[in-house]
């Protein structure tokens, strides 16, 4: 394979271009991806690292949305039933086209009065109709002995049965990394550490940006005919960087997850506690090993690095306890962390949980496009209507979209029966690991190992090899240790101390890639190991 070389790209990307586009999540990636397939010259810029943000901090669910289905039919509200009618569709393509960082898991939702049955059952059925031919599982009920055996995990005090149905999971920040490598297949210009600190403009309009290099203190400025604001949070923020005058649009909300010991959920296995004490819902999810417990709901404020409270922490670990018959306290906490979602919404409105996260395309009178709200599950949705609108208001005459049946980088060869061949050659939490996280560059990952003796894993007890770290380095756009043990490998988000011990070692071997000075990866080991020592 051809290294990626983060010098040549900072050098494209002060050509050019005929779509800039500014954010670089699950949106701005999308997009990058569907205009470069579709003929645009392309160029991604992101102020952190692909997916720093909120687009590797989901709930790593692909899903219609139960819930938003359900204040549909409450409210007859067309736009929260097409939303999920959308989503379930695009739940259906994205399972294919990233097949090894996407898959199949059934929930269950736990029930404790007779008459919650039929209402439950009703209602996922329909959530099973709905998504038509492209369904992926049938929603079924189980009996309260069958539910415990499914799931032993319950207490089973008053507990009258369970309702089963079926929804994807994926993750997030490698698929986030798979739709950015596949648009600079498509052609496209991705650069992680560009911050946009200014705009250029001709008659009033937006023709480009002014963009610093974080990595080394370099600008350039980019020059593009359309530009596309795809910063998720901080849309508004960019927004009025054009134009100081421009009334907010957005609303964020905070969402906190927290791992868990794997022995909180079967290995096969989700829950959804369907109402909390303030009427939200609660999912506890098998993730990589361990447990994914999350999310809260509350008004937040943008920032670049939200924490979770205290208070988020205790409300998750109060609703644990009350379904659990394990002890759940605030010492098995082993990650946990908050994700801002922006909300395009009415602000006077007072309830967050209330909102569909449908997505909104806005023009300023300046040219900037604004592209907000959605969710993971339509992220391709989404930038297939941005292209379709900058093709239907700039006569551009392009081809149809293609990325539904697009696959992505690491999926074209990937067989199923991978992680089993792989178990000959290696262990099996690590064959199970390369498997799921590369798909079919597993084997190239392996072959880097042989040819470079690096086979060690980074910390004990994870399945992370050292030789990951080099490929990352060289063929993914990992640019700081951070960048590796946040996203590359989700480490840090399941072991926040064994990231940090993992550190010197990831660092090391960045150094010799990257040719860093010794003082200048300290500097990085240290900025990543203050951010991990922050976490609650």
């Amino acid at each position: 394979m051809e290294r990626i070389d983060r010098r040549q790209l900072v050098r494209a990307a002060e050509d050019r271009f005929d779509l800039l586009v500014i954010g670089g999540g699950a949106t701005g990636a999308g997009v990058a991806l569907e205009a470069a397939t579709r003929g645009l010259k392309t160029l991604l810029v992101e102020k952190y690292d692909f997916a720093a943000q909120t687009s590797s901090r989901s709930t790593k669910l692909v899903h219609g949305g139960v819930r938003y289905l359900e204040a549909a039919i409450k409210r007859f509200d067309r736009v929260q039933w097409n939303l999920v009618r959308d989503a379930l569709r695009e739940r259906a393509t994205f399972l294919r086209i990233a097949p090894h960082l996407a898959w199949k898991i059934e929930l269950l939702t736990p029930l404790y009065r007779a008459y919650e049955i039929p209402y439950y059952l009703t209602g996922l059925k329909l959530y099973e109709a709905l998504a038509g031919r492209a369904g992926i599982g049938r929603a079924y009920f189980l009996p309260a002995a069958s539910a415990k055996a499914r799931y032993p995990q319950l207490k089973p005090e008053g507990l009258k049965g369970a309702v089963v149905y079926a929804d994807g999971q994926f993750d997030d920040a490698r698929m986030n990394l798979a739709v950015v490598l596949t648009a600079l297949e498509a052609g496209a210009v991705a650069l992680n550490h560009a911050e946009v600190t200014g705009f250029l403009f001709e008659s009033g309009r937006v023709v480009g940006a002014e963009v610093k290099d974080r990595l080394s203190g370099g600008t350039f400025a980019v020059r593009a005919d359309m530009v596309v604001n795809a910063t998720g949070p901080f849309t508004d923020r960019l927004r009025r960087l054009a134009d100081p005058e421009a009334e907010p649009m957005l609303v964020t909300s905070s969402g906190v997850h927290l791992v868990l010991p794997g022995r909180y959920a079967p290995m096969d296995t989700g829950l959804l506690i369907p109402k909390t004490e303030d009427g939200r819902v609660l999912f506890v999810l098998p993730w990589e090993g361990y447990t994914l417990a999350g999310t809260t709901d509350e008004p937040a404020e943008v920032t670049e690095h939200p924490r979770p409270s205290e208070g988020e922490i205790g409300y998750i670990l109060r609703h644990l306890s009350r379904h659990f018959a394990l002890e759940v306290g605030r010492e098995q906490i082993r990650s946990a962390w908050s994700g801002l979602r922006p909300l395009v919404r009415d602000p006077r409105a007072k309830d967050t949980a209330q909102l569909a996260r449908d997505h909104v395309i806005h023009e300023e009178k300046n040219g900037l496009v604004t592209i907000a709200g959605g969710k993971w599950t339509t992220y391709r949705k989404m930038a297939e209507d941005l292209v379709d609108y900058l093709d239907r208001t700039r006569g551009l005459g392009l081809p149809a979209s293609r990325t539904a049946g697009h696959v992505l980088v690491g999926g074209r060869d990937y067989d199923p029966e991978e992680e089993a061949e792989l178990a000959l050659q290696i262990d099996p939490d690590t064959a199970r690991h390369l498997a799921h996280t590369y798909g079919d560059r597993a084997r190239a990952v392996l072959a880097l190992a042989r040819e470079r003796d690096l086979f060690s894993r980074l910390v004990p007890g994870q399945p992370f090899l050292e030789a990951e770290v080099v490929w990352a380095a060289r063929y993914e756009l990992a640019e700081t240790p951070l960048d590796f043990v946040e996203r590359r490998v989700r480490l840090a988000f399941l072991e926040v101390e064994a990231a940090r011990k993992a550190l010197p070692r990831i660092t090391e071997l960045m150094r010799a890639e990257k040719g860093w000075s010794a003082s200048e990866a300290e500097r990085l080991r240290k900025q990543a190991d203050d951010w991990l020592a922050l976490a609650p």
